[in-house]
């Protein structure tokens, strides 16, 4: 279930971190806390467990601002436009529709760190058209990066990898059939048609920081691409619900639908 929130930025501030994600991330937990403060918890420190890994079953886009000017030796994006939006996502039934849209209207944000943010307030909350005719094969641009990673027993690190790699494709696979399998009560998806995985064009790595200027601070890579799956409509829908890879709580692996002919 998509929805898109629309924001007005109400500060005199136009400076926003480049790497804004885990500010975004911090802003919608707390929205969800404020509703359902032991469900918001359950999302940040547990979320769904299978194969002792846990996903947290939300997602959303990079923050849709126009073309910001680039200030790259600052990591500043300067912002002009006074409205803002963004697209987020979960995987919920229909039931629940009145129930995001009240939770996030007439909400105020702050997005940045202690140096630069904007200040926005929420003016609408819209859930958005299903996608028309989800066939077997369907065709994917990710708008942010998509993070897939790789950790054996002798690693202190997790190593990131990128497409390409000759473990990326089954990866990816598997990590969303992993993630399907944590849902409660999902059926067990059919051996036919196999899910498969192709991308599609030149893929651009990106590196994000998360936490910036703290003592947690890490660092992430992942890539935007275009890419072909082939899978039983329950994937498709897991992806423009949830995403593609991991860390789609933090914001990463938001895909979009390309409708097109070709494939």
């Amino acid at each position: 279930m998509r929805f898109e929130i629309t924001f007005n930025r109400t500060g005199r501030q136009h400076m926003i971190p480049m790497d804004y994600q885990y500010y975004l991330s911090a802003w919608i937990y707390k929205v969800l806390a404020k509703a359902d403060r032991e469900f918001s918890s359950f999302l940040h420190t547990q979320g769904y467990l299978v194969e002792h890994r846990r996903f947290k079953l939300f997602n959303y886009s990079p923050l849709n601002f126009g073309k910001p000017k680039l200030w790259k030796e600052k990591s500043l994006f300067e912002v002009e436009g006074d409205q803002i939006t963004l697209r987020v996502s979960f995987l919920l039934d229909e039931a629940a529709e009145k129930f995001i849209v009240g939770l996030f209207q007439d909400q105020q944000a702050y997005i940045g760190d202690k140096f630069n943010g904007l200040d926005l307030a929420v003016v609408q909350v819209e859930r958005l058209p299903e996608p028309g005719n989800i066939r077997p094969e369907m065709y994917y641009r990710a708008v942010s990066p998509v993070v897939i990673s790789q950790r054996n027993e002798t690693d202190k690190y997790p190593r990131y990898l990128l497409p390409g790699d000759p473990c990326y494709d089954e990866l990816f696979v598997k990590h969303l059939e992993t993630k399907y399998c944590s849902l409660p009560n999902a059926r067990k998806l059919p051996e036919i048609p196999a899910l498969q995985f192709k991308q599609r064009g030149l893929a651009k790595s990106k590196l994000v920081t998360i936490k910036a200027y703290t003592s947690q601070q890490s660092k992430v890579r992942g890539s935007v691409f275009e890419f072909v799956l082939k899978a039983p409509d329950e994937i498709h829908q897991l992806i423009l619900s949830c995403g593609a890879g991991e860390k789609n709580s933090m914001g990463f692996g938001w895909c979009e639908a390309v409708v097109t002919g070709k494939y």
